[in-house]
């Protein structure tokens, strides 16, 4: 079988360029992002694999429990990919659509996982310099984890700098080992 993001491209790169037409990413990423998490659900993904449930009823109980909040272009994506059994591919329509977002607006996001809380105006420092090197606006999400001992992790699309004392301590160890 074909990689899931094989077979999502295309409907990713149709979404966008729907998007870009209309000039309206954030509202498609809003449906998008709702009905993404409604089909990796395990009770949705138990109910699209029931047989006896036609297409038109899995495509009224998926809109059901989104309610209003799609819009009438999401609403065609999902009725589209119900009647070609790709509703399970929805998660990585979502994840390409959003890469291709981020490149179009010239953007990126980026992780940094540290030993500590990092304030404000390290965030400012790490975002400005992260801009410097990749050329593009940098949306920043930090996190704690108490098991790096100290320093951090940044990740930025491929982009990653490992300055945490376990990785330290790793590089070390494997260098000694030789």
């Amino acid at each position: 079988m074909a990689e899931k993001s094989t077979i999502a491209r295309p409907y990713a790169q149709a979404v966008f360029e729907m998007a870009k037409s209309q000039n309206d990413y954030s509202g498609w990423s809003d449906g998008l992002e709702l009905a993404a998490s409604v089909a990796a659900s395990p009770e949705m993904q138990a109910v699209a694999s029931n047989p006896r449930l036609s297409k038109d009823q899995l495509g009224e109980l998926f809109l059901g429990v989104c309610g209003k909040n799609l819009g009438k272009s999401v609403e065609n994506l999902v009725h589209l990919l119900i009647e070609n059994s790709r509703l399970s591919f929805l998660p990585e329509i979502v994840t390409l659509y959003e890469s291709y977002r981020a490149e179009a607006e010239g953007t990126i996001e980026a992780e940094v996982i540290s030993a500590f809380k990092v304030t404000k105006a390290l965030q400012t420092k790490i975002a400005e310099a992260l801009k410097a090197r990749l050329g593009r606006e940098v949306n920043l999400t930090c996190s704690v984890d108490e098991n790096l001992l100290g320093g951090a992790i940044i990740r930025a699309g491929d982009l990653v700098i490992d300055g945490s004392a376990t990785g330290q301590l790793q590089k070390l160890a494997s260098a000694l080992s030789r």
